[in-house]
């Protein structure tokens, strides 16, 4: 596809403006990277070789028989008991000389009362002959059943944003901090969290704060975009058709659009949550019901002013039809507001979702979120490691998209380009 002559002197002013071209740069690479968050954090291994074949556990679900267990379920890839699956240690139950003492094991009465007859039992009782110390089986000692040969794979943060562990090297799974810590009490040390490879700690559930914070930037980027660009699509709809044909059409869109406008989309989304499951889905909905008057306003003016000018006419004097000319003559030398208000409609898609996720009004848990993530700071002050992560990561993404729709506004304003 060839850029037009005027795209790319636009384009090249943009370029010159460091501050936005760094900024758009900064941000395309970090959507990119967090794009393939599976492949980033994920509690299952990328690839893994058992006895020689290999498994792909991020890709595909295997059940623990596959593995050589007896249950059909996933198995916990990162637990104990699935590690000592793959060695080949099985579990025993307990062994009757646990309990022996000289030959049999006494129930007393007397352990819980004193001057009270004793009541026993012993293996005698129910067979004189059959030893069954030979049969004993320790529960506390594993059986080696054949070392399974393997290996595994894991990403770079083997967790994921909503996997809580049970086990912990810090001895502590909730609220650790990426750094050794005092205890409440004051009398220990808590060790860093960087031990279970938590590297920015774990939030007041247990899970992975920086898993949830690449997860939740993800979302709130895609969500940004789409609302962005389904917004403006029913802006140059709605817009378009007021501006073309004008008079009646026009007012009793231009009444319309003030009425709707009016209800605050707040009140929607709480009518709507008390009825419906909250979901990105249900958000999306919401917000796109106003998302599209900003655009619409600016669309309608720039097709009232072009609709009139001597290229449309020798259109419609060749007889071109209607929706013709709104497609191939009036919106592309209209499209001017649409891309220079852009990247402010993907700040305000980002805000509206974080703002909604802090009231807990948003996505439902255990999705990840930044407004959660913030809310979750400000609910346990002391935890530095989950506040100031988020508040950077939002204040320099929403600061960099500024400046891109800045530099985007000075390279398409003919004012400043004549």
């Amino acid at each position: 596809m060839q850029l037009s002559k005027d795209f790319k002197v636009k384009l090249q002013i943009f370029r010159r403006d460091r501050r936005a071209f760094y900024s758009f740069v900064f941000v395309f690479t970090l959507f990119l990277v967090t794009l393939p968050a599976e492949w980033l954090c994920n509690v299952r291994p990328m690839v893994m070789m058992v006895d020689g074949r290999v498994y792909f556990p991020i890709l595909l679900t295997y059940s623990e028989k596959d593995f050589g267990g007896d249950l059909l379920s996933e198995p916990d890839y990162k637990s104990e008991g699935f590690i000592r699956l793959l060695k080949g240690e099985t579990l025993k139950p307990p062994a009757l000389d646990d309990f022996e003492e000289n030959g049999d094991f006494d129930i007393g009465l007397g352990d819980f009362e004193e001057d009270e007859p004793v009541f026993s039992l012993t293996l005698e009782d129910f067979d004189d002959e059959e030893d069954f110390s030979d049969k004993a089986i320790s529960l506390d000692q594993p059986e080696n059943s054949g070392t399974k040969d393997f290996w595994m794979i894991w990403p770079p943060i083997p967790y994921d944003y909503k996997y809580i562990p049970t086990q912990s090297h810090s001895g502590r799974v909730v609220l650790t901090a990426p750094y050794a810590s005092r205890s409440a009490d004051g009398e220990s040390i808590i060790p860093s969290s960087l031990k279970d490879k938590h590297f920015l700690g774990t939030d007041d559930r247990g899970r992975d704060v920086l898993a949830r914070l690449i997860y939740g930037f993800r979302i709130s980027m895609i969500f940004g975009i789409s609302l962005a660009i389904f917004g403006t699509l029913i802006g140059c709809l709605m817009g378009g058709i007021q501006g073309f044909f004008g008079g009646l059409i026009d007012l009793i869109g231009q009444r319309l659009t003030e009425i709707w406008g009016s209800i605050p989309r707040l009140y929607i989304l709480i009518i709507l949550s008390s009825f419906l499951v909250p979901s990105a889905l249900l958000l999306f909905f919401i917000l796109n019901l106003t998302a599209w008057m900003g655009i619409a306003a600016y669309i309608r003016a720039e097709f009232l002013k072009i609709r009139n000018l001597e290229f449309v006419k020798a259109a419609r004097g060749m007889g071109v039809s209607n929706f013709g000319i709104m497609r191939r003559h009036i919106l592309p030398n209209a499209l001017t507001p649409v891309i220079t208000f852009f990247p402010f409609e993907v700040t305000a898609g980002i805000l509206a979702l974080v703002s909604l996720d802090y009231l807990n009004l948003g996505v439902p848990s255990p999705a990840p979120s930044m407004g959660e993530l913030l809310a979750q700071g400000k609910n346990n002050l002391h935890a530095l490691w989950i506040l100031l992560p988020t508040f950077t990561l939002l204040t320099v993404t929403l600061t960099s998209l500024t400046f891109i729709g800045e530099g985007v506004r000075n390279a398409f304003d003919p004012r400043r380009n004549a």
